[in-house]
């Protein structure tokens, strides 16, 4: 009765689109949190259909997903550097290009490479203002060089940073981090090594084309958000169910849990069998709207673990309707930027958040 519906070729479009943009640049599709809670092999598999064949990943288990998924010949890298034996075997066994952002993800990594008898290939994480991971001053970049160069089974074959704030107009941080990720790559190149270089992800391709360098990395906007609105991408997600019930209250009568919301008049209510535990938020109580109907209407009362109630008063509601929580029915639309504006977070939480008990469906158009 609910349905987490992908549409393919949105997304496949949105995609050439930013390959369009970037220009010379390759394609990375970042297919994080289990390819931002959409299914991580169906999505590479779409992405494969739109001829972008990198992916960027943080976890091994989903290294291991993507080979087993048919992958086999993709270039796989793992953003989240490790100094851990066990995950640096199987990613070495996997052929995974791997991230190193300190002296030390160098020298195990080397050590683990030459047991096995491989070559590992390999990022430099740049940390340019992000502050969460890689190397941060001149002084630690050639550190890691140096023990690097020592390292016969630890090959560089990247540069990489990211921005903080490519999202926020109203900021220009970014092109301090570009002066600061061209002084460290330099000194990289003064060293007579020969790498590619990325930095812009989705926001950042648009707001700074010098940025663009040798990859660029398609997230968010691989389903239609745009953070910056400068691009013509189509909404790839819809999130539906079917309404399970309908009754007609009174004036003075109260719906749900803490009788947070009272009826004013006689009130049409139709109830649909999701909740927060499906990942739609508590905090979306007597706040959201669904659309029914091609219109919108309000939420009511509090959401439930398993079921939210909708005011369809003036509508010929029936059990079995559609519903949609997010995406467009008819001429309306509810937009993931909507409901993150509701819950006072970013779309890629509302995205991951929507939870594995609602089936994921990959429309073909």
């Amino acid at each position: 009765m609910k349905a987490y519906v992908v549409d393919s070729a949105a997304v496949r479009s949105n995609l050439q689109i930013l390959k369009d943009r970037a220009g010379s640049a390759v394609l990375w599709a970042v297919l994080k949190g289990d390819g931002y809670g959409l299914g991580l092999v169906q999505m590479a598999a779409i992405c494969r259909e739109a001829g972008v064949t990198h992916f960027a990943v943080t976890e091994v288990s989903e290294v291991s997903r993507l080979r087993a998924g048919g992958f086999q010949d993709c270039d796989i890298l793992m953003l989240r550097p490790t100094a851990d034996a066990g995950e640096l075997t199987q990613l070495l066994n996997l052929g995974a290009i791997l991230t190193v952002s300190s002296q030390n993800d160098a020298a195990v990594l080397n050590g683990v490479a030459e047991k096995l008898g491989m070559q590992a290939q390999v990022h430099i994480k740049i940390d340019t203002g992000m502050n969460r991971i890689g190397v941060r001053t001149e002084e630690e970049l050639s550190a890691v060089l140096d023990v690097a160069a020592k390292c016969p089974h630890v090959r560089i074959t990247g540069a990489l940073t990211h921005f903080a704030t490519a999202d926020v107009p109203e900021s220009d941080f970014g092109g301090e981090q570009i002066a600061r990720f061209e002084r460290m790559t330099a000194l990289m190149r003064a060293r007579g090594l020969n790498f590619e270089r990325h930095a812009a992800a989705s926001a950042a391709a648009v707001r700074y084309p010098q940025a663009r360098y040798d990859r660029v990395r398609a997230g968010i906007v691989m389903y239609g958000i745009d953070p910056l609105g400068q691009l013509d991408v189509r909404p790839a997600l819809r999130w539906t169910t079917r309404v399970s019930y309908v009754k007609t209250i009174e004036s003075g009568d109260t719906v749900s849990y803490g009788r947070r919301f009272t009826a004013a008049r006689p009130t049409r209510i139709a109830t649909l069998p999701v909740g927060y535990a499906d990942g739609y938020r508590r905090s979306f109580s007597n706040r959201a709207q669904v659309l029914l109907h091609g219109r919108r209407v309000p939420v009511v009362g509090s959401v439930c673990m398993d079921q939210v109630m909708v005011d369809a008063t003036g509508l010929d509601v029936q059990m079995g309707d559609e519903a949609v929580l997010l995406g467009r029915q008819g001429e309306e639309e509810i937009s993931c930027c909507e409901l993150a504006q509701l819950d006072g977070t970013i779309p890629y939480e509302i995205m991951t958040g929507i939870s594995a008990r609602v089936p994921r469906v990959y429309e073909q158009q």
